[in-house]
């Protein structure tokens, strides 16, 4: 391990020992998260399983740091009813969430059970003001932490970890020499493991992966999933069929950590990828970015994706834009799993809630 590294895992451990007694809210709690920098389709999956939520007779509401997002404090991002921030405030992915998700609200704030509290006084106690028609289910509220894997402050009844098919973990170092944000040990703590963009990946790296979560978690359920296209976005919100890529010429655009992921879904869908320009993760658009990339396009349709979108609204943006709506398919047996695991008499996978030291690796 390099100086850096080991900077930064002593920074961990430090971390983790602040972390040591946390704290519970009133209710059951869901963490969705990863152990790597860079996308592993959080966002998808965290909408995903909200969905499955409520469908199921929960009342889901996400906590979510809103990375990127200038406002402080904690806040909603959303009551159920649309976005009540910006993408400036809110951060790009809870934007999304708050844009996508309908009578299932959004908290911002950094202490996610300061969010939580915050939530269940605004939202969840009994009502006779204003606000959306949200109906609490009999078991309570239903918490689920974006991003919550690293988030040590709060106790969760539930810890799911995504592994990125397409590059599970980096060169297997610590950041900033690699982009794992904890040691392989950690996986230890998992009480379900999915691992992320399955349809882009041959059978042998799966098994490998598989093999090497194995080695340091033998009993959480493991589970592939597909982020499948399913549509396009238009600035309005209006959604148009994929059919309209097949065999046709596009340009295409995107401010992620995994921008060659982003190429390879749109090519699998016919699309034929004429050009493409790649900004930095999280990039803040600007009119003059957006008149180039129209002048680049040169009348093709413009792709992009549904967390560039949402940074787009205030622009003057062309017609033929469209993002590429994306969902998160897995098998109907993780959400059992999931919501079984959450429940009264709900099976605990792992055998403790320990966080591991940071230097077994």
């Amino acid at each position: 391990m390099g100086l850096l590294s080991a900077l930064y895992g002593m920074g961990l451990s430090c971390k983790k020992y602040y972390c040591r007694n946390p704290r519970r809210l009133p209710a059951k709690v869901i963490s969705i998260g990863n152990l790597t920098l860079g996308g592993t389709g959080k966002t998808p999956a965290v909408i995903a399983v909200a969905q499955e939520a409520k469908e199921r007779g929960h009342a889901p509401c996400i906590l979510t740091r809103g990375y990127w997002g200038k406002t402080k404090g904690t806040g909603f991002v959303s009551r159920g009813e649309g976005p009540l921030m910006g993408t400036v405030e809110a951060g790009d992915e809870a934007s999304i969430m708050a844009e996508t998700l309908r009578n299932i609200p959004v908290v911002k704030g950094k202490d996610r059970y300061k969010a939580g509290l915050y939530a269940i006084n605004n939202l969840f106690a009994a009502r006779s003001g204003e606000g959306p028609p949200f109906t609490p289910a009999k078991t309570g509220p239903l918490f689920i932490l974006d991003d919550g894997y690293q988030h040590w402050k709060l106790q969760r009844d539930a810890d799911v970890l995504l592994i990125d098919g397409t590059n599970p973990f980096g060169n297997g170092k610590l950041f900033p020499e690699g982009i794992m944000r904890e040691p392989f040990s950690a996986i230890r703590r998992a009480h379900i493991i999915v691992i992320t963009k399955a349809d882009n990946v041959i059978q042998e790296r799966i098994s490998a992966i598989t093999d090497k979560v194995r080695e340091y978690n033998r009993e959480a359920p493991l589970y592939t999933a597909f982020h499948k296209p399913s549509g396009l976005i238009q600035s309005s919100g209006a959604i148009e069929g994929i059919e309209r890529l097949v065999d046709r010429s596009i340009y295409a655009f995107s401010g992620i950590a995994n921008p060659s992921y982003f190429q390879e879904t749109l090519s699998a869908t016919g699309a034929r990828v004429a050009g493409m320009r790649n900004f930095r993760d999280h990039h803040r658009y600007s009119q003059k970015d957006m008149d180039k990339i129209k002048s680049d396009a040169a009348g093709s349709d413009i792709i992009t994706t549904e967390k560039d979108l949402v940074k787009l609204r205030e622009l003057n943006t062309p017609e033929n834009l469209f993002a590429l709506k994306i969902d998160f398919t897995v098998d109907d047996d993780f959400y059992t799993t999931l919501f079984k695991i959450i429940s009264p008499q709900g099976r605990v996978y792992r055998l403790d809630n320990k966080i591991d030291n940071i230097f077994i690796l």
